[in-house]
């Protein structure tokens, strides 16, 4: 029975060695688990796989193997569940034919001028509806329904389509302390090195000793060097709040390992796209906001750059000056970014989002001819690798 497990493990895609599966056979000849599945699921995961990101496949495996469900191998282990599957229910499921009937308001000016509008008219809460500001219906003013593009007033983002949000939103700061989830993202990382020896010379330099003490006679000379530390310098831009919540845990997971990979590392949070400001406290963004020609001017053009965000928004907020969700910009997020690719050449955006759902999100399409489409990548580990080679160039 466990030679069957162990060649549906390597069809699953680990990379199980026989020397893995002997310790493995030889732990359960010790005893050190019996009458459990769960004392044998931990043993088995413990022998097995060498490296955490397979830990997901090999759950898949195990319960393939062992409960019965339908076994799966290959690439099909990573397969997501489709995302209508995991719509709220108060959602509403229209046709094709229903949807096209919504039509657009005619741009950002238009749709601004019809809210006024509407607020002055409107004097009750509506539901369901297809004009007035309310909830669960067609109108391009409220929250929980479908319009492919309006003004979002308070409950929670579902289309990820607003052009415009109305609400008071507090954005907690990442946490850098966490405990990483995997030593992963850090050997991923470890791709961006530029190794730079800096500081007071405290380490002691073993080749160079013996070649001074030769030259001396024999007589001991011992050659001091600094540290050997990673010199790449990284700004990285995090975008937080709204559509950013579900991805909190993997970007502090990130943060907290770029902390302690990179001694040359600075950070600034941004909501939706990068405008004419930045912040380092969200709690206080409103109040200490840092002027983006400022980070511009401080930071040398050797620094690589690195946004952090789903790119998912109003294409408003990207193109269009007043375009921003939360405030008037004099000018489009588009010009900003243009101006931080003219001053930093080594650029990556990586996207917490799964690649397949991109191209439902038009934004996305929009960061990506922006910033060019072999600059965004996916944040996973494959992707992290693949984001620090094309810094690396």
């Amino acid at each position: 029975m466990l030679f069957s497990f162990f060649f549906t493990l390597r069809a699953a895609g680990l990379k199980t060695a026989l020397s893995e599966f002997l310790t493995l056979l030889e732990a359960l000849s010790k005893h050190v688990a019996i009458f459990s599945i769960d004392d044998f699921y931990h043993l088995a995961r413990t022998t097995l796989v060498k490296d955490e990101s397979q830990y997901d496949r090999f759950d898949r495996a195990f319960a393939a193997y062992f409960k019965g469900i339908e076994a799966v191998t290959g690439e099909a282990f990573g397969t997501s569940i489709p995302e209508e599957w995991l719509r709220k229910q108060a959602d509403k499921f229209l046709t094709d034919e229903e949807k096209a009937k919504i039509a657009a308001l005619g741009g950002l000016d238009k749709l601004m001028e019809t809210l006024k509008q509407r607020l002055e008219e409107q004097k009750d809460r509506h539901q369901g509806g297809n004009k007035w500001v309310g909830t669960g219906g067609t109108s391009p003013f409220g929250n929980g329904g479908y319009n492919p593009e309006g003004v979002r007033i308070g409950g929670e983002g579902g289309q990820k389509k607003a052009v415009k949000v109305w609400e008071k939103r507090d954005f907690k700061n990442l946490d850098d302390s966490v405990e990483l989830g995997t030593r992963n993202i850090k050997i991923a990382l470890r791709r961006l090195r530029r190794f730079a020896r800096e500081g007071a010379a405290d380490q002691l330099d073993l080749d160079d000793t013996i070649r001074s003490t030769a030259r001396n006679a024999g007589y001991l000379d011992i050659k001091m060097v600094p540290e050997r530390r990673n010199a790449a310098k990284v700004l990285l831009f995090l975008d937080v709040g709204g559509s950013m919540d579900p991805y909190i845990k993997i970007c502090e997971e990130l943060f907290s390992a770029a902390k302690t990979e990179f001694k040359h590392l600075e950070y600034y949070y941004f909501h939706n796209f990068i405008y004419e400001s930045v912040w380092k406290d969200n709690a206080r963004r409103h109040a200490e906001r840092i002027p983006l020609y400022d980070v511009l001017r401080k930071y040398t053009p050797d620094y690589k750059i690195v946004f952090v965000g789903d790119a998912a928004m109003s294409p408003y907020e990207i193109v269009q000056a007043g375009g921003s969700v939360e405030h008037w910009n004099e000018e489009a997020g588009a010009v900003w970014m243009q101006r931080l690719m003219n001053a930093y050449p080594h650029l990556v955006w990586f996207n917490p989002e799964a690649p397949q759902r991109w191209e439902y999100t038009p934004s996305v399409g929009v960061v990506q001819k922006l910033v060019g489409e072999d600059r965004m990548f996916p944040l996973t580990l494959a992707g992290l690798e693949q984001g620090m080679r094309r810094l690396s160039h």
